[in-house]
């Protein structure tokens, strides 16, 4: 196995955590912050599932990790890549916890999503390959649906296309014309009907890709669309490196209310965030007090009964760059940007 790594940038990061803390060093035992230590190794097995391993890090940056006698040998050899020493214990004894004077990750939650918030060159290169890869297939199987196929066998389709480009399936929802309302459409037996709506989440490489796509008639109320997409566009520009979460979605609540949705419009399903290594990293909330940075990745997911948006963004210092675009599907502007809108059934990919 051979990644491109930017370990030893992701350790200088966790070397002054552990500095900060006066601290020992530090013990990682999450999915999230694994995966992204190891240059997106797989390090759990069932899907979603906890790590099989702990990894400490010293005060110095070395490294052990800490794993099952069952899975040492697989991890080596297909996942953590380079010299990694590894401390093997008995299947059925317990991970170890963090030493005396080591940081476990409840003590450094935040601290540990601010390290994993800036993308490096070589994840930044992982994720752009998995969004165009992820929005391409996305595309090729709603492009072939029509009204008499079910919710269940369009999920079953995108399963099968992500797990052969070696993604995960994180979310799959589907809602067709009679559950166009339902804020996360869990695929039921339903047929399409005649509009249908499509959300992926995928994993790749430690790394979440998000996307919503429409297929089949237009909207029947154009204009709420229309307002919603305005309102996606302040999501947009209201997240700037610098500001805090709350800030921002205090914004995007606002902004609800200036289009027409109504003051409390927001409230009725989350709004998304940041995102990289976890599908929200974190969830935005009135309570969030992260800041935004240059190279973090976002998914913001605007919700009206009927009408749902989404992509995935890495912000920069100057621009925001779409990671989740198919330049095959169809697309309006909206305000300056080009943003996908409802592909028709029969309709051909330009």
């Amino acid at each position: 196995m051979t990644r491109a790594s930017d370990r030893a940038q992701k350790l200088g990061r966790l070397r002054e955590i552990v500095a900060a803390r006066a601290a020992r060093g530090l013990l990682l035992t999450s999915a999230e912050s694994l995966a992204w230590l190891f240059d997106g190794a797989r390090v759990s097995v069932p899907l979603g599932g906890p790590a099989v391993l702990a990894a400490s890090v010293d005060a110095g940056g070395s490294i052990v990790v800490h794993a099952p006698a069952n899975e040492a040998d697989r991890l080596r050899d297909e996942e953590l890549g380079g010299e990694v020493e590894i401390r093997t214990l008995p299947w059925f004894e317990p991970l170890p916890d963090a030493a005396d004077g080591w940081l476990a990750e409840a003590d450094i939650a935040a601290e540990l999503r601010a390290a994993r918030a800036s993308l490096l060159p070589a994840e930044l290169d992982r994720y752009r390959a998995l969004g165009a890869e992820v929005a391409a297939l996305t595309t090729a199987v709603l492009a072939s649906t029509g009204p008499e196929h079910t919710e269940r066998g369009v999920a079953a389709e995108l399963a099968a296309r992500l797990i052969a480009a070696g993604a995960e399936p994180v979310v799959l929802l589907v809602a067709g014309e009679a559950r166009a309302g339902v804020p996360h459409p869990l695929p039921t037996s339903a047929r399409l009907g005649a509009r249908a709506m499509a959300v992926v989440g995928a994993r790749r490489d430690g790394l979440i890709v998000n996307l919503t796509r429409w297929v089949g008639a237009e909207a029947p109320d154009r204009a709420g669309e229309a307002a919603l997409r305005e309102v996606e566009a302040d999501a947009f520009a209201a997240t700037v490196p610098g500001r805090s979460l709350h800030d921002v979605l205090g914004d995007i609540a606002r902004s609800y209310a200036r289009h027409g949705f109504g003051a409390d419009a927001w409230l009725r399903h989350h709004q998304g965030g940041p995102t990289g290594y976890l599908g929200r990293d974190p969830k935005a909330t009135p309570a969030s007090a992260d800041r935004v940075v240059a190279g973090q990745a976002f998914a913001w997911n605007p919700w009206v009964p009927g009408f749902k948006l989404e992509d995935t963004v890495v912000v920069h210092a100057d621009r925001m760059e779409l990671l989740t675009a198919d330049p095959r599907w169809p697309v309006v502007e909206v305000q300056g940007r080009p943003r996908p809108r409802t592909l028709g059934y029969g309709e051909e990919p330009s």
